[in-house]
């Protein structure tokens, strides 16, 4: 009787270890790797020379959205733009257009932000020169008709112009705030109607 007890025992510590082995192996196995290509930051589409347009509940035009190029990644549902122009046009307002050399849109197509050489220009109306704002970085939310950024901003208009750094912009009101660090130079009124 003794030695079966004693035979069980290096039984039972061999079909432990062997458990363990087998719990080790699936425990730290990677799983599979996909190969439906929804992992890899690769374009599922590419559309060259695009133009998007963008309708109020009315009918009316509220946005045309440019680029020379335009890439969908499906992984993360996010599109990147090259050259893109967007344009706000408002009735009885000069349209303000916004331009940079790249640009990426969330998923939800709700914030695209601008990189690179980010212009934003008011056309000239009969009160008001062409107004131009530069900077580095602009995020736009074109659906709540805002923009910012928090990069330094150089806004021109005229003879006139100012610095700061961050900016806040209300592109239906066309009311552009310097968050910090802002100082500028105005020409009077009066000295441009003197002009020749």
């Amino acid at each position: 009787m003794r030695n079966w007890g004693s035979a069980l025992f290096p039984l039972s510590l061999l079909l432990a270890l062997a458990a363990l082995t087998f719990w080790l192996r699936y425990a730290t196995e990677l799983p599979e790797e996909r190969r439906d290509g929804k992992t890899r930051h690769d374009p599922d589409y590419v559309i060259t020379g695009a133009t998007l347009r963008k309708l109020d509940p009315t009918g009316q035009l509220q946005y045309t959205l440019k680029a020379t190029d335009i890439r969908h990644y499906p992984d993360d549902d996010t599109t990147d733009l090259t050259k893109p122009d967007l344009e706000y046009l408002r009735p009885k307002k000069p349209p303000t257009r916004i331009t940079a050399e790249r640009a990426h849109m969330d998923k939800t197509g709700r914030q695209v932000d601008l990189y690179e050489n980010v212009k934003v220009r008011r056309e000239p109306d009969g009160k008001y020169d062409v107004m131009t704002a530069t900077t580095n970085t602009l995020t736009v939310l074109p659906d709540e008709d805002r923009a910012f950024t928090k990069d330094p901003v150089l806004i021109t208009e005229g003879g006139s112009w100012v610095k700061g750094i961050g900016m806040q912009l209300n592109t239906s009101t066309q009311i552009y705030i310097l968050e910090s660090h802002a100082f500028a130079m105005l020409e009077s009124r009066h000295a441009k109607k003197s002009k020749p």
